[in-house]
Formats: C-alpha cells, sequence, structure tokens
C-alpha cells in the first residue's frame, strides 16, 4: 500500500449525500475474479450523464474528493474502496461516513476525513466557482491547506494514521513481526519433530 503523508491535488465535489456503495461501485462489477481493475467502473451509473462532476475535463485527474454526508453507506462491499483507489482518489472529505466503509478505505490507503458541514460546504463553494481549484491535506500535520490562507485542522484514528503514513495494510502490519512469527514456526517445526521421535 501506498503510504500517505501529504497529497496536493485538485479537488472534485460531488454534492450528494448518502452515497451508498452501489452508487460507487455497480453491482454487476462484483463478479470479478481479480482485485484490480474497478476504478473505470466508478459511480458508472452516474458517470454516463455528460455533465457529472468527473466527466468535467477541469475534474479529471483529481485526487481529492468532497461529499456529503453518510458517504460509503449501504453494503460493506470492499470494491467500493478499490474502485475510489483504482480511479486515483486517495483522500475523501465529508461530514460523516459509513463505519465498514471508513475500515475499508483506511486498509486500502483512502485518507478519510470528517470535517463539519460549514467548511464543507465553503470548500465546495471553491470547488465549484472554478476547475482547478486545490487543496493540500497533510496527515503529518493534521491539516488542509489551499492556496488562498485557508487553514483547516482535523482529527484521525492514532492506529489508521499510523498504517497511512507507514502504507501498511493487514499484510503489511502483520510482516512487522516477521522475526517472531519465523521464530514460532522454527520452535513449532522443532517440537513437531521431537514428538515425532519420541
Amino acid at each position: 500500500m501506498q503510504p500517505f503523508t501529504t497529497l496536493t491535488s485538485t479537488v472534485a465535489p460531488l454534492e450528494l449525500s448518502n452515497v451508498d456503495t452501489d452508487q460507487i461501485i455497480p453491482k454487476q462489477f462484483l463478479k470479478r475474479i481479480e482485485r484490480t481493475g474497478y476504478g473505470e467502473f466508478l459511480f458508472f451509473d452516474w458517470r454516463q450523464r455528460p455533465d457529472f462532476v468527473l466527466n468535467r475535463p477541469g475534474y479529471r485527474g483529481a485526487q481529492i474528493l468532497l461529499a456529503g454526508r453518510n458517504f460509503g453507506c449501504g453494503s460493506s462491499r470492499e470494491h467500493a474502496a478499490w474502485a475510489l483507489e483504482q480511479y486515483g482518489f486517495r483522500c475523501v472529505l465529508a461530514p460523516s461516513f459509513a463505519d465498514i466503509f471508513h475500515s475499508n478505505a483506511g486498509k486500502n490507503g483512502i485518507l478519510l476525513v470528517t470535517l463539519p458541514e460549514e467548511q464543507l460546504e465553503r470548500l465546495l463553494l471553491q470547488a465549484k466557482a472554478g476547475d482547478g481549484y486545490a487543496l493540500t491535506v497533510s496527515l503529518e500535520e493534521n491539516t488542509i491547506t489551499d492556496a488562498f490562507g485557508l487553514e483547516l485542522r482535523f482529527e484521525t484514528d492514532p492506529f489508521r494514521r499510523e498504517c497511512l503514513l507507514g502504507g501498511l495494510d493487514d499484510i503489511g502490519l502483520t510482516l512487522r513481526h516477521g522475526d517472531a512469527l519465523t521464530a514460532y514456526e522454527q520452535r513449532h517445526d522443532a517440537d513437531a519433530w521431537m514428538r515425532a521421535r519420541a
């Protein structure tokens, strides 16, 4: 997993609340056996509309998504986080997130930042005012800044923050204990060999 330290990117405004995981990645794409290739299907139904935000040239390549409250609600499919990450989003800012989606996103390298609605409204206005509005999100400093003097602070779960800064998914966390695991396996193998000889 790619570490998340500081990200500067244009911002894509998605002015919708209660965006569920079936809207993020529709069910017909869950039949794939691979864990890759989901980015092209992100918000698939909405992207059929020419005026959808991600179809506008000024928002292409944005790595920060602004969303309404309760983002990622609905089913627990991890595919939603895969689709966002594979499309290119590294950070989502919203007033609230569904719990399971919050966990899935963090495990896939996406920083979710919860902001008060009034702060998010200010950011949405800036992002809609003209293509190219950019933010810098620093997980090291827990700040969000822009080129016009904005500075917002946010909180993150300490464990998730450590994982994102270090680029550690569940496998990476386990491998940090590689020496202890190897020592255990060697002891276990030696004990089994001794029992077999007894």
